[in-house]
């Protein structure tokens, strides 16, 4: 049993399609998974709405922040795998998540915007880690929509091993990842042979390993 949160204070890094698209990989590895859309717009439930694919059968909506920490416990009885898709811009919602989560992914893009907000979200995990007086979460964070053509795509994990964390492989700038959200599906079955669901099946293999700790 474990609890995966994905989180961000800054919208548009990719924190829906990475926690759907990990959601995929680990029910490939033969887990159960429950995927918990706790952003008020609720993006999860609309993309597994657009089709019949396996998010159309995990995807639960919680209500509000509040509900983040009893929702991921309650679904943990039943799941060997709980992921949190939390909202930008609430840090309450980060902080409530992060006081439940086993491990949690800090997605961040090549912008340098992105990694003004990030530290905010590490800053909330850390603070829920004192609180917990635990090493839990585990907090690793993510290179997102990179650009592997561009210097600031090619620099980003190195910018991120600078904050002192430990960084997980990286998710490119894909079209088809959004093709298979536009098709109610994960990248693993819109197109299980692509650069993209390799990408994804890496990143679920590099958190495999550290709930395996």
């Amino acid at each position: 049993m474990a609890i995966i949160a994905v989180a961000g204070r800054k919208g548009g890094v990719g924190k829906s399609t990475i926690a759907g698209n990990l959601a995929a990989e680990f029910a490939e590895m033969g887990r159960k998974v429950v995927v918990l859309d706790a952003d008020p717009q609720h993006s999860l439930v609309a993309w597994a709405g657009q089709g019949e694919g396996m998010l159309a059968r995990s995807v639960e909506k919680v209500g509000s922040a509040g509900a983040i920490r009893t929702q991921a416990r309650k679904a943990e009885k039943d799941a060997d795998i709980v992921i949190i898709d939390t909202p930008p811009g609430m840090p309450e919602a980060i902080y409530q998540a992060a006081l439940v989560a086993d491990v949690m992914l800090l997605p961040c893009g090549p912008s340098p915007l992105d990694l003004f907000p990030l530290k905010d979200a590490l800053s909330l995990a850390l603070k829920a880690r004192a609180e917990r007086r635990s090493k839990k979460p585990r907090i690793r964070f993510v290179p997102s929509k990179v650009l592997m053509t561009t210097n600031l795509g090619r620099g980003l994990a190195s910018s991120l091993k600078e904050m002192g964390r430990k960084v997980l492989p990286g998710i490119g700038q894909r079209v088809v990842v959004a093709e298979a959200v536009a098709a109610g599906l994960t990248v693993a079955e819109y197109a299980p042979g692509s650069p993209a669901r390799e990408e994804f099946r890496e990143l679920a293999k590099a958190v495999d390993k550290i709930l395996r700790r």
